[in-house]
């Protein structure tokens, strides 16, 4: 499959990037094409323009300034995020590119006169997360409702192929982590992809 794995965080030295490289490395073993988008190297800018935003919902979205992020989109089979939650979302560099990438004409169709929407991203057949909360999972699911999650797998996710094939793997209570934890978690992340078909 040809996949892309996004990545959002500003260190490189961090136990995210460490997630990103296995991620990516795990699917070349594999025998996968990786488009290995790290927004922070990038220089990716996440605040949508005004022109862009005047664009938006009128049928003719100019997203020509991030032209090679939706070519990228729209060429892969599958797309795997990266990436902490800060706050219970996700970083805003991350927020910015799936305003400014998942579009209209790109994610989704719609249509102006019943303001109905369509999912568009038909070549996506997985849609995959890793990710980390600093707080414990209670705290994440009872008292926060899982917001997150459900942006990623109610928002995100529905507007890929009909059927596609997901997961969801996360590192909560990252703020008391062990060395331990930290790579158990990994090698599971490892286990997970490298099942990839």
């Amino acid at each position: 499959m040809r996949l892309q794995v996004v990545h959002a965080h500003p260190l490189t030295d961090s136990y995210n990037h460490a997630l990103f490289r296995a991620i990516v490395d795990t699917l070349e073993t594999n025998g996968h094409e990786v488009v290995a988008t790290d927004l922070y190297r990038e220089g990716f800018q996440p605040a949508m323009t005004e022109h862009e935003r005047d664009t938006y919902m009128q049928e003719s979205y100019d997203h020509s300034a991030v032209a090679g992020y939706v070519e990228t989109l729209k060429s892969v089979d599958g797309i795997i995020l990266c990436f902490p939650h800060w706050w219970f979302s996700m970083p805003a560099i991350l927020k910015g590119w799936v305003d400014r990438v998942w579009g209209p004409g790109i994610a989704f169709d719609y249509d102006p006169k019943d303001h109905h929407l369509t999912p568009a991203l038909h070549n996506i057949r997985l849609f995959g997360v890793v990710t980390s909360y600093g707080s414990p999972w209670w705290i994440v699911t009872l008292f926060a409702g899982n917001a997150g999650r459900k942006v990623l797998m109610r928002g995100m996710k529905p507007l890929c192929a009909k059927g596609v094939k997901s997961f969801y793997l996360v590192h909560y209570d990252m703020d008391h982590s062990t060395a331990a934890s930290r790579s158990a978690f990994l090698e599971k992340v490892k286990a997970r992809i490298a099942r990839l078909r």
